[in-house]
């Protein structure tokens, strides 16, 4: 009696999983967005590397967006990453976050 009650959960549980699956790949073929939204946008990662810069600290610039240093940090290296040419106008003391920032 008991091994047939298990038996149905499982089979119940299988077909949650599908249906899940299912309906991910019918949001995804709409377009549907998943994850959390960036906080800083791509055109707010250029401005903070003109502001960085132009002298601005980069405590003060992550201040001036609402948010922290590493998210700054994060957004530079996807900056940097998609146009090259940022790299060139950022200070020498920030080429180490580079390396040790991986962009998310």
């Amino acid at each position: 009696m008991w091994q047939m009650i298990g038996v149905l959960a499982e089979l119940e549980r299988s077909l949650i999983g599908e249906r899940t699956h299912a309906g991910l790949d019918a949001a995804k073929a709409r377009g549907v967005k998943f994850g959390r939204k960036p906080k800083l946008t791509r055109q707010q990662g250029q401005q903070a590397v003109k502001l960085i810069a132009h002298g601005e600290r980069p405590a003060d610039v992550a201040a001036s967006f609402h948010v922290g240093r590493t998210t700054l940090y994060r957004a530079l290296a996807e900056a940097v990453e998609s146009r090259p040419e940022f790299a060139k106008e950022l200070p020498r003391s920030l080429a180490a976050i580079w390396h040790s920032v991986q962009p998310v």
